[in-house]
Order: structure tokens, then sequence, then C-alpha cells
């Protein structure tokens, strides 16, 4: 199944897609729930609309949360040379699948414009597949996890470069440099309509980047370098996941210009310019779009009031 979402009368309401149409959900209807039942007649006699994905359209379901990983070995490679100067990747990566979490109530559909935000003078994209979670578990094996997969939707996470690198220079992740816009769409795309690309756990799917209709990279999703299960039962170890959590691929190799600025040592293609459209596509799954536009201004917060260091007392 594909579920999609559009605004009717400026109520966010839920379907199947088939085509060029969407068969909308009852109001009352959870979407996780008809993905667990498998029952695409749930929408039949529904009311039904043209659908288009080039046109703009909602996030495809409910967002909970956001984890987003970071999976492909070269956009790692990459990104650090870019940061520190070396492509070496540290032996902690290899350990266990790092992560962040990020705004969910930034959640957008493709579309939708993107504000630069606050300050921001370097802004970037990034290129990835989400998996959402449609079951809640706790502390799932490796084994258990796909079991609790609701289906796969396109990721593009919004990256202010020059306020990431600042912050994240104390110690932390990062947060305003992430916390402006994540499109996630065109649907959501269930394991079943995938089954012909999985290979071992991972999917072959191509996936690729284009701005203002200049292709930039792309990559496979078979490049993790872990399963989506074994995501889910990482993000799930000593908690909780529960329906609407999103859980990002990481960017692919090629697929943000971070890493492509890393590995040729200038700002090359160069960073977004307002007006710039970014436009991925993955194979199975679809496209998305969103045109960058004039963001809010950076309201000056004053600096930190430094106390005596003293140790303890």
């Amino acid at each position: 199944m594909r579920i999609g979402s559009l605004l009717v009368d400026g109520v966010r309401r839920y379907g199947l897609v088939d085509g060029d149409r969407i068969d909308l959900l009852a109001e009352s209807d959870d979407v996780f729930e008809v993905l667990a039942t498998a029952d695409p007649g749930r929408a039949s006699g529904a009311r039904r609309l043209p659908w288009n994905e080039t046109g703009s359209v909602a996030v495809p379901f409910p967002v909970a949360s956001i984890r987003d990983f970071i999976t492909f070995e070269q956009h790692t490679a990459g990104s650090l040379r870019a940061v520190t100067g070396t492509g070496e990747v540290p032996d902690a990566w290899y350990e266990a699948p790092a992560f962040y979490f990020t705004n969910p109530h930034a959640a957008i559909g493709s579309g939708t414009p993107v504000p630069v935000p606050p300050g921001c003078e370097v802004l970037d994209f990034e290129l990835e597949v989400a998996v959402v979670i449609g079951r809640a578990g706790f502390n799932l094996s490796v084994d258990e996890a796909f079991d609790h997969v609701a289906g796969f939707t396109i990721l593009n996470d919004w990256s202010a470069r020059d306020l990431q690198s600042r912050e994240m220079r104390v110690g932390l992740g990062p947060a305003k440099g992430k916390d402006t816009a994540t499109t996630l769409g065109p649907v959501l795309v269930t394991p079943d309509a995938l089954v012909d690309y999985e290979r071992d756990g991972r999917y072959d799917l191509a996936m690729e980047v284009f701005v203002n209709d200049t292709r930039i990279g792309g990559d496979t999703l078979a490049n993790m370098a872990w399963t989506f299960a074994e995501l889910i039962a990482y993000a799930s170890r000593g908690t909780w996941v529960q329906p609407g959590d999103v859980l990002g691929s990481g960017t692919c190799g090629g697929g943000c210009l971070a890493e492509l600025w890393g590995w040729r040592g200038q700002l090359q293609p160069p960073p977004l310019r307002l007006g710039d459209t970014v436009t991925m596509t993955v194979e199975g799954i679809g496209t998305i779009h969103n045109t960058v536009v004039a963001g809010p201004p950076a309201h000056p917060i004053p600096p930190a009031v430094r106390r005596p260091i003293s140790g303890p007392g």
C-alpha cells in the first residue's frame, strides 16, 4: 500500500494512493491501525480525489519523533573531511549506529517552501530514506524489529552548516543547525511494495538529488552499513519506539553538498540560494521537492554570563 495525505478544507486527511487518485480514509481512522490490518478496503466507498505528487502534498502520516542516523560510510568520510580535514572514520562509528533527535514539529511535506534558518548563510540538504514505526515495541531484538515497521518514505534533512559547525563545538549534537525543516514524503510505502528490491535486509533502491534540475549526486540504499531492523533494535534498546517514530537512514553517498565540499576542498557546488529547488527521487517510493525562500530574522541572544570557575567546593 501507499499512504498519502492532502489538506482538504484546511484539514489534513490521509488516504490510499493508487496511481493518480487518493481514496480518503475516514477522519477517525488511525493510519497505523489501517496499515496493521493491511485492509485496503477501509477506504472503499470513500471520497476520491486527484493525486499528483509533483504538486504540494502533506506529510503522509502523523509524526511522533524523528531519529536521524548516519549509516553511509562514504558520506561519513566526506563530511569529516569537510570539518576536520581528514576522511578517517573513527572506530566508534563502526561499533554502533549513531543518531540524533531532531524536531518532529518541523516536519513538512513535498512542495512546501523551506525558509532559510535565521542567521544561516550555508544551507544544505541531505538525501535519505526513513523507516516509520507502525507498532509500539520495547527493547526489540533485530529479529523482532522489522515486525514493527509501517513503511518507508523519503527524508530531506535540511541543514544549516554554519550554525551546525559552531554549535557542535560545544560537544553536543546539532541543534538549530537542523531545526527548521525536515521533508517527509511524498508517500508512505509499505514493505510488501518493496519486496522486489530487498537484498538480505537491505533495499537496492536508486537515490538521486537535483538542484534546479542539475544532478548533484546519488547512491543506492543498499550501501547502508546497518539494516533498518538493526537501526530499530538499537533505537529501542532499553526504551520504547512508538507509531509515528521516524528513523532516518542518514545521508547516502553523494547525497549532500557538505560531503562534496569535503572531497573537493571547496564550496562547489555552492550552498543553496533563495529560489533554489531541491528535488529528490528514490526508486519505488517517489519524488519530493521544495524551494528555498527567505526566512525570519535572527533575533539577538546575549552571550553567557561568565562565572568564576573554582572547582567543587
